[in-house]
C-alpha cells in the first residue's frame, strides 16, 4: 500500500511543479491571466497531495522521497514545457570575419530582417560590420544552423527581448 501512496504523491508532484514552473515562466513573459488560471491547478493539486502525505498512516522516509523526487523531477519537466510552449523573442548580433552583405543577404532570403551596423571590436585598427536580427525562440534553432553554415566562426549573441515596435519580425 506504501507504495502506492509513494507512486501517487511521486506522479501528482511532477504535474503540480510542472505546472509550477510554467506558470513562473508565464508570468514573467506578462501572461498574468493564463500564469493564474495554472496557478490555480497548481495548487489545487498541491493541496490534494499534501493532505493525503500527511494523513496517512503509513510513516517513512519513503513518502519524503517521493515527494522530493516528484519535485525535481518536475521542475526539470516544466522547463522543458516552456522552453517549448513559450514563445519569446529574442535579438540575435553576428559579427563575422567574411562579406557581411553575403551573410546579410542569406539571412533575409529566409525571411530574417536584419540591419547592418559598423562596430569598433577589440582590434580598434580594423572596422567591421555588426549584423543584428529579431527573431523567436521558435527560429533560434534555424538560424543558429544557417549563420554556422555561412560562418562557423561567427561570434553570435542571443538576448531576450523585452519589447518590440515596429520593424519586420516574420
Amino acid at each position: 500500500m506504501i507504495y502506492l501512496l509513494c507512486l501517487k504523491i511521486f506522479l501528482a508532484r511532477i504535474f503540480d511543479v510542472s505546472l509550477g514552473t510554467f506558470r513562473t515562466m508565464l508570468t514573467v513573459k506578462g501572461k498574468t491571466i493564463y500564469a493564474s488560471l495554472v496557478g490555480f491547478i497548481e495548487v489545487l493539486i498541491w493541496f490534494l497531495v499534501v493532505r493525503e502525505a500527511l494523513n496517512t498512516q503509513e510513516s517513512g522516509i519513503f513518502i519524503a522521497i517521493s515527494y522530493a523526487a516528484g519535485y525535481g523531477i518536475g521542475t526539470l519537466i516544466g522547463g522543458k514545457l516552456s522552453s517549448k510552449y513559450i514563445v519569446t523573442p529574442v535579438t540575435v548580433q553576428i559579427i563575422t570575419s567574411i562579406d557581411i552583405n553575403s551573410v546579410a543577404e542569406k539571412l533575409r532570403h529566409n525571411h530574417y530582417g536584419c540591419s547592418v551596423v559598423d562596430i569598433t571590436g577589440y582590434d580598434k585598427e580594423t572596422p567591421k560590420k555588426m549584423i543584428i536580427t529579431e527573431t523567436t525562440s521558435k527560429r533560434i534553432k534555424e538560424l543558429k544552423k544557417l549563420v554556422n553554415g555561412i560562418d562557423d566562426k561567427a561570434f553570435v549573441i542571443i538576448t531576450e527581448t523585452k519589447y518590440i515596435q515596429n520593424g519586420y519580425l516574420k
